[in-house]
């Protein structure tokens, strides 16, 4: 069972003892601002290949690699002048940015899922710390059953992941709650492969220039995220509601008007204020919760596809997919 640190009354002790996990080529459960990660060594492929088995994760699909900042980032892979406006502006930050690797890299082809990019990202607060002081980059997906819902707290960590990992470091309830947004510059443009905790509009702003999406049929995996199925509950998933049904649990947005709200099993409200921010922050949280009534269906109220509203569409269209 996995022993638990609090690293706001240790952090001494956390990256002491993390960095000594990290050494053995373990993973460790690892608060950032965004969701909690399933961290290991980068450099090691003893430690990725546990990554993928503690997940039961394909091997196919990529795995962020999470650096101090932008110099250690740069040892790595190669930064054309927009990638590197980007990370001066957002780092540390919920981006990740998808580069080509540097040919004398060390990062272990398993965490690039044997592709010729790698996807950064720089952490803010304890996690930077870490690597700062681990001196090699972690290789983090979030830290979680592979599809199933990412962890926004120590103890959805430990309820999912606590008897294959050995240390979970804790620092309460992750900020932003869903991952970071990443992005690819190709030919001058940017192009967006997961939306997330940095909202597009922001980035355009520093860009000068307008977010390329998808179209038509998804494209190969360049980046984490971009599974049709994924971060889904033990429950079906419902978009757009408008009635609830007997023995459903509803999750809804700014207090809408729905019909039968008396027949759901339980009732959470992302934000009755309307706040994208703050909805994002509690949407995994409140998917775990509402999973755990045992209800057949959460039924979620539609959300502006605005700001943060594209990441929270995104992770809501992904856990609804048919599942094989």
């Amino acid at each position: 069972m996995a022993r638990h640190i609090d690293i706001l009354q240790h952090p001494e002790t956390a990256i002491a003892e993390a960095s000594a996990t990290l050494a053995a080529g373990l993973p460790i459960g690892l608060p950032t601002e965004t969701v909690y990660g399933l961290a290991a060594d980068a450099t090691n492929p003893a430690a990725i290949t546990r990554i993928y088995e503690t997940k039961g994760r394909p091997r196919f699909n990529p795995l962020i690699c999470h650096m101090s900042d932008l110099a250690m980032a740069e040892r790595y892979a190669i930064f054309d002048p927009i990638s590197r406006k980007l990370a001066e502006a957002f780092w540390p930050g919920p981006l990740t940015l998808v580069l080509p690797l540097r040919p004398e890299s060390d990062i272990h082809p398993l965490a690039t899922a044997g592709l010729d990019t790698i996807g950064i990202r720089v952490p803010q607060g304890f996690a930077g710390d870490l690597i700062r002081a681990f001196g090699r980059p972690l290789a983090a997906p979030s830290a979680n059953t592979s599809g199933k819902i990412s962890a926004t707290s120590a103890d959805h960590v430990h309820d999912d992941l606590g008897e294959r990992i050995s240390l979970i470091l804790d620092a309460g309830a992750s900020i932003v709650g869903v991952e970071s947004t990443i992005v690819k510059v190709e030919d001058g443009e940017i192009r967006m492969l997961r939306p997330g905790g940095l909202a597009a509009e922001e980035i355009e702003r520093v860009a000068g220039q307008p977010l390329k999406r998808k179209n038509g049929a998804s494209p190969a995996i360049e980046a984490p995220g971009m599974l049709a199925s994924h971060y889904a509950p033990g429950a079906a998933v419902r978009l757009d509601a408008t009635t609830i049904l007997p023995g459903e649990a509803l999750i809804r947005f700014g207090r809408p008007d729905i019909a039968g709200v008396e027949n759901a099993v339980m009732v959470l409200d992302l934000s009755p204020s309307g706040d994208l921010s703050e909805a994002a922050a509690n949407l995994f949280d409140f998917m775990k919760r509402a999973d755990a009534t045992g209800a057949a269906m959460i039924a979620f109220s539609s959300i502006p596809d605005e700001g943060l509203g594209e990441a929270i569409n995104d992770r809501l269209r992904r856990a609804a997919a048919p599942r094989e």
